[in-house]
């Protein structure tokens, strides 16, 4: 059975190198899914996202004339309404989605939201303001901190002299 290109099928993937996959397809054929093409977050090293043996659904990307089959899992992939809570409910062949750092608790919650849980959301204008002041106080930091490295006193000279 041949594969064409736009199809997506299933596979095994068989062998694992630092520059991709292998994949054996259910048509019996052998492609390779490389590095960038297995999710679409970056991967680093593809052993967190994949494992021999695994079962994968994969796009053909193309064929070239030696017969080599070209492999995409990430663009097998439907792509999310809106966030990452569609891939919560794939099987365990979805692992990279799984995989993404969490947010500590520590952190505070994004601009759109208050920053306690009863409050409502912030307006673009409340946004914007909080975010210039943060900028500025940065700004602020930074500049101190660059000038006592390089020597300078609050009044402007780095003798120390009036």
């Amino acid at each position: 059975m041949q594969v064409n290109v736009g199809d997506i099928v299933e596979g095994k993937v068989t062998g694992l190198t630092n520059f991709g996959a292998f994949v054996k397809l259910s048509t019996g054929e052998v492609g390779m899914v490389h590095i960038s093409e297995v999710a679409s977050a970056f991967v680093k090293d593809i052993k967190d996202f994949l494992s021999e043996g695994q079962e994968v659904k994969v796009k053909i990307l193309g064929v070239n004339d030696a017969g080599k089959i070209s492999l995409s899992i990430r663009q097998a992939e439907p792509k999310p309404a809106e966030g990452r809570e569609q891939y919560k409910d794939r099987d365990k062949g979805e692992r990279a989605f799984e995989k993404r750092p969490q947010r500590s608790k520590k952190s505070s919650p994004p601009l759109w939201q208050g920053s306690k849980p009863s409050e409502k959301p912030m307006s673009f204008e409340d946004m914007m303001a909080k975010f210039k002041q943060n900028s500025e106080d940065r700004q602020s930091d930074l500049k101190r901190s660059s000038e006592s490295r390089r020597g300078y006193s609050r009044r402007g000279n780095s003798s120390g002299k009036h």
